[in-house]
């Protein structure tokens, strides 16, 4: 008889008694649960079983521990991978009595014997062992690893928190998660509605795709907590202009178009002035302002004010970009081109009259970036274009990152120019003062004046734009 020890047996073991073959189905402190050839159980008092002398165990006594899965290793630290080989040669030591590293015709040492000592006595010997070495741990946390080792092998030895991929939404479903990423871009194009409005819609999708109930929704908070992880960035519950916006834009890197002299790249737009003025009828309504901007030197070369813009004024702003800027009844003297930084002595040769001319820089232009607003969409526009050798580029719908200079340009209209003006309203109706139609007193005619000079004296002259035409 070569087995002596109950704990020894384990099910899935055959074993050999005076009756035949038998397969161990199940093992208890009293008795043994055999299985023979044909499958018929039986049960046998454990003492009879060891006592039988027959008895042999045929299976081998130890099974190979499982190699981890392909590739389950390479997701692990080193260090922590390490970590468990150490482990895994002490356990291998208490479960056969050797080292791994052990050489043929070895002998297991007096505590780790298998056939002297029962597998409780080896792990009470080798926690004694690691806590005299410093390494302390309890006998259960070791019994943990020692059928962790035998289950799963090395990766029976490793916490299994180290390898599970990181996710934003942690435990939460990942249908409920998919769920809500499909409801935040349905709200791209809608109204901006609450956290509580989302919650309903992603239970609607659950219900719809999915087919279930409420029930697997995350608590409230958490559910809110998710939303603002999967919407960040993207103003689902912000301004919706803004959102409309960001949606817009290309998923990959994008960027900017350089000018490397005066005129190469030259934007234009028209957008509504913050000043109501008073129309020939006598009515009161806000003018629109159409400029034209330069990327080289970030100047504006020539603005226009109308009630409505038309294709006539934007063609009307070319021919005025080309031109010189007189100067005005009561403008200052200071705003000449002869007292400014323009090279204005190189320029007289060419030009008589920029002699007398104000100080706002004439740039001949090479292609001009538009929207595809009407105005300057329209052939009138397109034909003044070819007229003058300007090529027109159109930027792409839905895309006002690409004249940004041009729509940036007109914050400086209202925090430099409009806000000062009689008849300011501000930029909406929750800026606007209580008595603001009232204030109204300039014509088109007059306020385009005023514009005017507020381009030579205030947005010409400013340090940067000066730094910029001298360069």
């Amino acid at each position: 008889m070569t087995v002596s020890r109950p704990e020894m047996l384990r099910p899935g073991d055959e074993v050999r008694l005076g009756n035949g073959s038998h397969t161990v189905v199940a093992v208890t402190a009293a008795a043994v649960r055999l299985a023979d050839v044909t499958g018929t159980e039986s049960v046998m008092p454990l003492g009879r079983v060891l006592a039988d002398p027959v008895f042999e165990l045929i299976t081998p006594r130890r099974r190979p521990a499982p190699l981890p899965p392909e590739g389950a290793l390479d997701q692990v630290p080193a260090a922590i991978a390490g970590q468990a080989r150490w482990w895994e040669q002490h356990i291998i030591e208490v479960i056969t009595g050797l080292r791994p590293e052990s050489g043929p015709g070895a002998v297991p040492s007096a505590e780790y014997d298998p056939a002297v000592r029962s597998m409780r006595q080896r792990e009470i010997a080798k926690v004694a062992e690691l806590a005299a070495e410093g390494h302390r741990i309890g006998l259960s946390t070791f019994q943990r690893m020692r059928r962790g080792y035998e289950t799963a092998g090395l990766w029976g030895l490793i916490d299994r928190r180290l390898t599970r991929p990181s996710s934003p939404s942690g435990r939460i479903d990942s249908r409920v998660v998919d769920a809500v990423r499909q409801a935040v871009t349905e709200e791209t194009s809608r109204s901006t509605g609450t956290r509580g409005r989302l919650r309903r819609r992603v239970e609607q999708i659950l219900a719809e795709v999915h087919g279930l109930d409420a029930s697997v929704m995350p608590a409230r908070t958490t559910f809110y907590r998710l939303a603002e992880r999967v919407s960040e960035g993207r103003h689902t519950f912000g301004s919706a202009r803004t959102r409309r916006s960001l949606a817009r834009q290309p998923d990959g890197p994008f960027g900017t178009v350089s000018a490397a002299r005066p005129g190469e790249w030259m934007q234009i737009d028209t957008t509504p002035l913050d000043v109501r003025v008073v129309l020939d009828n006598g009515v009161l309504d806000r003018a629109e302002l159409t400029w034209l901007i330069d990327l080289a030197t970030r100047s504006i070369t020539a603005a226009v004010l109308s009630p409505t813009t038309k294709a006539v004024d934007a063609a009307l702003l070319l021919a005025r970009t080309l031109t010189p800027e007189p100067m005005r009844p009561g403008w200052p003297d200071a705003l000449r081109m002869s007292r400014s930084v323009l090279p204005h002595r190189r320029l007289a040769g060419i030009d008589e009259r920029l002699r007398h001319a104000a100080a706002r820089p004439v740039i001949v232009p090479e292609t001009v970036v538009c929207d595809h607003g009407m105005v300057c969409m329209s052939q009138t526009f397109r034909n003044a274009c070819r007229a003058m050798g300007i090529s027109v580029q159109p930027a792409h719908k839905g895309s006002p990152w690409e004249k940004g200079t041009v729509e940036t340009s007109f914050n400086s209209a209202g925090t430099l120019f409009a806000q000062y003006v009689a008849g300011y309203v501000g930029s909406s109706v929750e800026r606007r003062g209580e008595h603001a139609d009232q204030e109204a007193v300039w014509p088109v005619l007059e306020l385009q004046e005023l514009l005017d000079e507020w381009i030579v004296d205030r947005f010409t002259d400013r340090k940067t734009r000066i730094t910029a035409l001298t360069c």
